[in-house]
């Protein structure tokens, strides 16, 4: 089966990167499908399992060196009793990237190269605007475009209402309310990933993330399981991320739910996701206002006022002290990585002049 490339994202840019393995007779293919140790990906004459070559697994020196589903590589086809081996990763243009589950200093890619980042909620029990403020703020950093999803709008009385209420704490971006339960208000997402364009679906556990491919696609291709009563929380229906091609339009990415979404560096992407808090700074007495004690803090009389919400002061504070915590994690972490390689440099330096000595 032959795939045109440029539906899956491929482009000139992307053509011109690729242009020193095509001359070492590789070709290019996008990673589906990620299990452990191996990959499912797509090339223009159609789907292969890949391993990682020996040479880039001896190269990679963290884990975002190895491929990421929509990510593209350079492939050595299979042979006849074989599979294709992933000889390079190209550069990603975007990354959704979250800190590693158990592990302070690691990033984990969640999905690549994405040209929009649909945030998932689900308007039962379980939803909750604070978790939106934090999936704005990685999407942001990203790079792609970030759209909120209000899922299952079928089970609220007043869904205008509550995408005002979702605005005021997401300004700029794009939100829509839809529900499985009516097919066509779905439809609406697809002008989001039209031929060539990928989007990625991110949420917790139960908000309808599968269900959501399953109509745009128009079958039952994703498992998708009720969730419970109880809490309205999800049973991890999806336990990997996966490409889905939507015939004539575009790519989605669907992923895991996610039990919590830690950041990881965000840059100014906290500010940018609470822009209101940022405009009222500009009235602060002080520049450096942290917005807590200080005398003349503007933020802290809007929320006085009851024109800003304590509880998004709250959050906005909350991000800020978990982002400064994670940059200084990264700086341990690279002051240790830094120690250990001039130990290896000076170990290697003794061991030449003890050569020389005795030749």
């Amino acid at each position: 089966m032959s795939v045109d490339l440029a539906a899956l994202g491929w482009s000139d840019r992307l053509a011109e990167t690729f242009a020193p393995h095509a001359a070492e007779g590789l070709v290019p293919a996008r990673v589906a499908l990620e299990h452990t140790h191996i990959y499912r990906v797509i090339s223009e004459t159609g789907e292969w399992l890949a391993r990682v070559s020996g040479r880039l697994r001896h190269q990679a020196e963290t884990r975002v060196d190895f491929p990421a589903v929509g990510d593209w590589v350079a492939i050595e086809p299979p042979s006849d009793a074989g599979d294709a081996r992933i000889r390079a990763v190209l550069p990603r243009f975007s990354r959704f990237s979250r800190r590693a589950a158990g592990s302070p200093t690691e990033e984990q890619i969640v999905a690549a190269n994405i040209d929009v980042v649909f945030l998932v909620t689900g308007l039962d029990g379980d939803f909750n605007p604070r978790r939106i403020e934090r999936y704005l703020v990685v999407a942001w950093d990203s790079g792609a475009t970030p759209v909120v999803v209000l899922n299952k709008a079928d089970l609220v009385d007043d869904v205008g209402a509550v995408i005002e209420d979702v605005r005021s704490v997401v300004s700029g971006v794009d939100v829509h309310a839809v529900s499985c339960r009516r097919p066509e208000t779905v439809q609406v997402l697809r002008r989001y990933v039209g031929f060539g364009r990928t989007g990625a679906l991110l949420g917790s556990s139960g908000v309808g993330k599968s269900s959501i491919v399953n109509e745009l696609v128009g079958f039952d291709l994703l498992r998708t399981r009720d969730v419970r009563v109880s809490d309205s929380r999800g049973r991890h229906t999806s336990t990997s991320r996966q490409l889905v091609i939507l015939p004539g339009e575009g790519i989605l990415i669907d992923t895991p739910g996610m039990r919590e979404l830690q950041l990881w560096e965000t840059g100014e992407a906290v500010g940018g996701t609470f822009a209101d808090i940022e405009d009222r700074a500009a009235g602060c007495r002080f520049r450096d206002c942290q917005h807590r004690t200080e005398p003349g803090c503007a933020v802290r009389a809007a929320v006085e006022a009851g024109e800003l919400s304590a509880l998004r002061l709250e959050s906005f504070h909350k991000l800020l002290s978990e982002q400064a915590y994670q940059d200084r994690q990264q700086d341990e972490r690279a002051l240790i990585e830094e120690k250990r390689r001039g130990k290896i440099g000076a170990k290697a330096l003794r061991k030449r002049i003890k050569d020389k000595g005795t030749s």
